[in-house]
């Protein structure tokens, strides 16, 4: 199985594209779009996205993961083998949360080039046909290389929000487990109780909650926590100062 992970949007044909060379190199290896939504030019917080969504990875699928700001410039192509899962992806920091949260990580530099390699579009010319070879087993054209720097020193867990989905919920790089269940979060002044379901914020004031991919997420009921109060990528998110005690 193939999932494609991207910023590329819906409107244009680069999805489309990249499904075609897929289909071509790897006929009847099943794709599935996880989403070509996340952040814009930004693989440090898609990174966050990225990890959390690979839940659903088996070992043997491939990861076609492409946030890639820096294509066309002098950055690896690369491919990381995480706990038997494959991704390929630029030399930018996009994978390295998955390599962090892996029980074992092995990377690899990506020597292959197609005879027409575009300035701007190495998802469809160079990493798609080397996706679909990893799903047919074929590793060729992997050279094994030390860890990647890029990406290294980024956080374990990201405090700020890094998706909002189309109900405005506001997904950040926090995973839930990693917080207390009952400790309050601060975002643009406005504070966010905890919260099992969304049935739960019966005042309609805001809260957060542990999301199905284990990540704390900021929500409203049936309303846009995003609109209301002006949640976007990259607000900042914190602990509510704990009251004084006397």
């Amino acid at each position: 199985m193939i999932f494609l992970f991207t910023d590329f949007g819906s409107r244009a044909s680069y999805v489309g594209q990249m499904h075609a060379v897929l289909a071509r190199a790897a006929p009847g290896c099943p794709r599935i779009d996880l989403t070509h939504h996340a952040p814009a030019f930004d693989p440090r917080r898609a990174a966050y996205l990225l990890a959390a969504e690979l839940w659903i990875a088996a070992p043997g699928d491939v990861v076609l993961a492409i946030v890639d700001p820096g294509v066309g410039t002098q950055r690896w192509p690369l491919a990381l083998e995480a706990d038997g899962v494959w991704l390929v992806g630029p030399d930018n920091g996009l994978l390295t949360q998955v390599a962090h949260r892996a029980a074992q990580a092995r990377w690899w530099r990506i020597a292959w080039r197609p005879a027409h390699l575009s300035a701007s579009f190495h998802g469809r010319d160079l990493f798609a046909p080397v996706a679909a070879r990893l799903s047919q087993g074929d590793q060729g054209d992997l050279v094994p290389t030390a860890p990647v720097v890029d990406g290294a020193a980024w956080p374990a867990d990201l405090d700020e929000v890094i998706f909002v989905d189309d109900y405005g919920n506001a997904m950040t790089g926090r995973r839930a487990p990693t917080l207390h269940a009952g400790v309050t979060l601060v975002a643009n002044g406005q504070r966010f109780r905890p919260a099992r379901t969304f049935a739960d914020d019966a005042d309609r004031a805001g809260f957060w909650y542990a999301n199905s991919l284990g990540l704390v997420e900021l929500s409203l009921r049936e309303g846009s926590a995003a609109r209301r109060f002006d949640l976007a990528v990259g607000t900042a998110v914190t602990l509510a100062p704990r009251p004084p005690t006397s």
